[in-house]
C-alpha cells in the first residue's frame, strides 16, 4: 500500500513541477504514473549502482552529489518515455530533482509519520 501511495504522491509532484516549468512537459495524467512508476523502478535497480560507483565524489561532496544522480534518472525516465515526458537539458533535470526531493521528504514525513502516531 505505502508503494502505491509513494507512486501516486510522485505522480502529483510531477504533475505540480511541470505546471510552474515549461522546460518540463508532461503529456498527461497516465503519463505522469507510468514516468513515476519507472523512476521507482530506476531508482530501486539503478541508484544503489549509481551510488557505490560515484561513493568518493558523494562522499566528498557530503552527499549533494546524490542530486546529481536523481537528475540523471530523471533524464533517463524522460529518455525511455519519448515524447509524452520531457525534460530539457540537465539543468532543468537537477531543479525538478531538487524539487521532487524536498517535496518527497515534506509529503513523506506529514503523511506516513502520520499514520505511525496514529497506530501506537
Amino acid at each position: 500500500m505505502r508503494v502505491i501511495a509513494s507512486w501516486l504522491i510522485n505522480t502529483a509532484l510531477l504533475m505540480a513541477i511541470a505546471g510552474f516549468f515549461e522546460a518540463f512537459y508532461i503529456k498527461s495524467t497516465i503519463s505522469a504514473l507510468v514516468a513515476s512508476i519507472l523512476l521507482s523502478v530506476f531508482h530501486a535497480v539503478l541508484k544503489p549502482i549509481l551510488i557505490l560507483l560515484t561513493l568518493p565524489v558523494t562522499v566528498l561532496s557530503l552527499g549533494l552529489f546524490l542530486i546529481v544522480i536523481n537528475a540523471s534518472l530523471l533524464m533517463l525516465t524522460s529518455w525511455v518515455m519519448g515524447p509524452s515526458f520531457v525534460i530539457d537539458g540537465f539543468g532543468m533535470a537537477l531543479g525538478a530533482a531538487l524539487l521532487l526531493s524536498l517535496a518527497n521528504i515534506v509529503v513523506q514525513r506529514v503523511i506516513f509519520d502520520q499514520n505511525k502516531n496514529e497506530t501506537k
